[in-house]
């Protein structure tokens, strides 16, 4: 039987789970092959409507799927309707309530599951590049009563900096974001240069590292995950960057009722 999900290995305190869907075990058909949870990429939506309906067997309650635009808003969602928070672009969700399930979806951008070691707060964040140098990460754990040395974080599934190219643009936009910061070092770290073609130059960028440059500067230490590489791994994961029309992987959290 195809592989649907993987559970993140990561120690979340009783009551509390989480979910990573693969490409595996859905009804898609053609470069959607098969668990594709998107209906903004052109797939079939009778066949996300099926995907997404199999994976809600898993879930206490609908998830928070959101119209995901990278920008560094994260929604608490308690006390909204998941209809009304497809209403908002935002690219996070944060909840204390239990049954509320916090939800993002990517394909090659870093998806990010948080939660406090009591269990009584909990985030998705969905952290491309932009997002990541803009400060989504940062905004999402302010949203935390819990302290930031008391928060879990669960990297997910993205492109490792091997397959991820970029040009001097992008990372201009990381130094010029941590002139005023420490780690600055380590942000030059994190984007190796590929050389020079015809006067262009690229980097290999790390959105791994990127992370936890950001969640360390924020006083989290409690770093999980980070290990699997969407572009890679065909088997498994959708990649944009690999296939460019292609479907989405879902990282979910949830308290449960």
């Amino acid at each position: 039987m195809p592989k649907r999900y993987i559970v993140p290995d990561w120690p979340l305190p009783q009551g509390v789970q989480s979910l990573v869907t693969t490409r595996k075990g859905g009804v898609s058909g053609a470069q959607y092959t098969s668990n594709n949870m998107a209906f903004h990429v052109e797939d079939d939506k009778e066949a996300v409507r099926h995907n997404r309906a199999r994976l809600r067997q898993q879930l206490p309650a609908e998830p928070y799927w959101l119209n995901q635009t990278h920008s560094t808003t994260v929604l608490p969602v308690d006390g909204l309707s998941q209809q009304h928070a497809l209403l908002h672009d935002c690219d996070g969700t944060f909840s204390r309530r239990s049954g509320n399930v916090c939800v993002v979806m990517t394909a090659d951008c870093l998806p990010l599951l948080l939660c406090s070691v009591d269990g009584k707060e909990i985030a998705a964040v969905h952290a491309g590049w932009r997002g990541l140098a803009n400060g989504i990460i940062s905004n999402a754990v302010k949203l935390f009563l819990t302290a930031p040395k008391d928060v879990l974080v669960y990297l997910g599934p993205a492109i490792s900096n091997d397959h991820f190219e970029v040009g001097e643009d992008v990372r201009q936009v990381f130094m010029t974001a941590h002139q005023k910061k420490k780690g600055l070092s380590a942000v030059e770290a994190a984007f190796q240069s590929r050389g020079n073609t015809e006067g262009v130059v690229t980097y290999s960028a790390n959105l791994y590292a990127l992370a936890r440059i950001e969640l360390k500067m924020l006083g989290v230490e409690r770093i999980y995950g980070g290990g699997m590489c969407t572009f890679t791994d065909q088997d498994q994961f959708f990649s944009y960057r690999r296939d460019g029309s292609t479907g989405r992987m879902a990282s979910m959290i949830w308290r449960d009722k």
